[in-house]
């Protein structure tokens, strides 16, 4: 594939595509199933590749939030992810409740319950507050994301990723599933 359209239709077909793949994965990937230049430019910057790959994993998804999910699954691969398979497979099988996840983990969920936050200023955030390290934060914020607590927001006006509760973003699954909220 070589075309944003062509690429939203890969992901449709296969309901789950990570984004830069991953050794063993059942999933297949945009990265591997791009038929863009990997080569970097002479001048520099990005490849055609990681260009395309970059800009598909953000934009399908805003251009289609009904549609096509941004996430991340338990092994921490990113992927893009068809909404019912989403609602029907993946959600009831990969949502764990945010109690039931380590306390750096329940600290960063408080501030994003509270208001949306970016990837950067969430981190000195919680570097500052919860005296933790860029690597558990970031280890903190993929569980987040693979326990479905958490969601980036399609919102385009937004910079950067910004994170926002999984269930603002999709009351649709959270509601379809009320069994597994009664811990929540």
């Amino acid at each position: 594939m070589k075309t944003f359209e062509e690429a939203t239709e890969f992901v449709l077909k296969h309901k789950v595509v990570t984004v830069f793949g991953s050794k063993g994965s059942p999933h297949p990937s945009l990265w591997d199933n791009t038929d863009l230049s990997a080569d970097k430019p002479k001048g520099g910057g990005w490849s055609p590749r990681v260009s395309a790959v970059w800009d598909w994993k953000t934009r399908i998804p805003e251009t289609f939030p009904d549609e096509i999910f941004y996430g991340k699954l338990p092994n921490g691969d990113a992927v893009l992810m068809e909404r019912e398979y989403l609602r029907t497979t993946h959600y009831p099988q990969a949502f764990k409740p945010v109690s039931e996840l380590p306390l750096l983990c329940q600290q960063i969920y408080e501030c994003v319950r509270i208001e949306p936050w970016t990837t950067t200023a969430l981190r000195k955030h919680a570097v500052a507050e919860f005296n933790t390290t860029k690597s558990r934060f970031d280890t903190a914020l993929k569980k987040l994301q693979s326990s479905l607590n958490i969601a980036r927001s399609m919102d385009p006006e937004c910079d950067g990723d910004t994170w926002i509760p999984f269930s603002e973003a999709n009351l649709d699954i959270v509601e379809a599933h009320p069994e597994l909220q009664a811990d929540s």
